[in-house]
């Protein structure tokens, strides 16, 4: 009896010890933390440093060439934000699958804004802005909340409405951008957006956005359009088909930026709010860098002075800009003025 209690208990660890021996135990090693412009290493380690036969790594689910166990990650054609490693492992006849993630900061801190007021106008004070867009002297603006959502033409000097369309109740509308002759319209969670006709407001289509899980700011750079989703990520849609193409994600050299909002393009960066900040965020739309910000509590305290706001929702929301005469726009939910005013770098 007890010479089979031996048997059966060497037996059992000898299994224990082989199966212990066919246990992989897969890691990758790399900084998770990196600034933009340099390189990231990465390393495929077994914890006992048992054969792999081959590996095949992944960048954002494309193939990059590597050296064995390793690769060279160049950060520059990759972008701010967040991007996931994959290296699938071959080894004892098997594959496996390994995941991680690393962080590309910017390389610099982003510039500092004040600001002076060049002029005031007129705003109307029942508009809940979401969009405005500058286009031949006048203002186009898209106001929201479900039953108030309006898109409307507005004269500058006065804040008189000159034109005006309600959107179906069942949406909330949000950010606008006009290109060529067309008005975009987006929606908030509806995932719907809407393209009228510049001159008389008339609805000519209606597109959706596929990847994106809201609608917030919009604009356009001459040849996509570019949305907010209320994230740190920017999206970049084909004008013909609508579709989302690509995205960015949006970074200072400290942290991410989310809660952008809505979208202007001028000298070829992107103006985001920055929601419930009352403040501008300056970006690169090539890396997702943020240039440079701009602080303008002070046009909510100005507005203040005239009016009751609710911190947290009658904030600052509204830029567009006048390419031709250089001149910035910027107004806010419910606020009874729209301010011009210059951007300046603080010493």
């Amino acid at each position: 009896m007890k010479k089979n209690t031996l048997l059966v208990t060497f037996l059992a660890c000898f299994l224990l010890i082989t199966s212990c021996s066919d246990v992989y135990k897969f890691s990758l090693d790399h900084k998770k933390q990196v600034p933009l412009n340099s390189k990231i290493e990465v390393t495929l380690k077994e914890d006992e440093s048992k054969p792999i036969n081959n590996v095949q790594f992944f960048i954002n689910g494309n193939e990059v060439s590597s050296e064995g166990n390793n690769i060279s990650i160049n950060t520059t054609e990759l972008g701010v934000g967040k991007h996931q490693i994959s290296a699938l492992i071959f080894y004892a006849e098997k594959t496996k699958k390994e995941n991680s993630f690393f962080e590309v900061l910017a390389n610099k801190a982003p510039v500092v804004y004040d600001y002076k007021i060049i002029n005031e106008y007129p705003h109307d004070k029942n508009a809940y802005t979401q969009g405005l867009e500058y286009h031949d002297g006048f203002l186009y603006e898209t106001t929201g909340r479900r039953g108030e959502s309006t898109l409307r033409k507005v004269e500058i000097e006065t804040g008189k409405v000159l034109q005006k369309i309600d959107l179906d109740k069942k949406y909330f509308g949000e950010g606008v951008t006009i290109f060529k002759n067309k008005v975009y319209w987006l929606t908030w969670q509806a995932k719907k957006g809407f393209v009228y006709d510049l001159e008389t407001f008339k609805q000519e289509k209606e597109f959706t956005y596929n990847n994106s899980k809201e609608g917030w700011g919009f604009t356009h750079n001459g040849t996509q359009l570019i949305k907010s989703d209320g994230t740190s990520k920017i999206w970049f849609l084909d004008p013909e088909t609508l579709q989302e193409q690509k995205s960015i994600q949006v970074y200072t050299n400290k942290y991410e930026v989310g809660d952008l909002n809505e979208l202007e393009l001028i000298n070829g960066k992107i103006y985001a709010n920055k929601y419930q900040q009352n403040a501008i965020v300056i970006i690169d739309p090539k890396t997702g860098v943020v240039e440079g910000i701009a602080n303008l509590k002070g046009l909510h305290t100005e507005m203040e002075k005239t009016q009751k706001l609710v911190p947290q929702d009658e904030v600052l929301n509204g830029i567009a800009y006048d390419e031709e005469n250089n001149r910035l726009f910027v107004t806010g939910k419910h606020w009874g003025k729209l301010f011009e005013i210059e951007l300046i770098k603080k010493q």
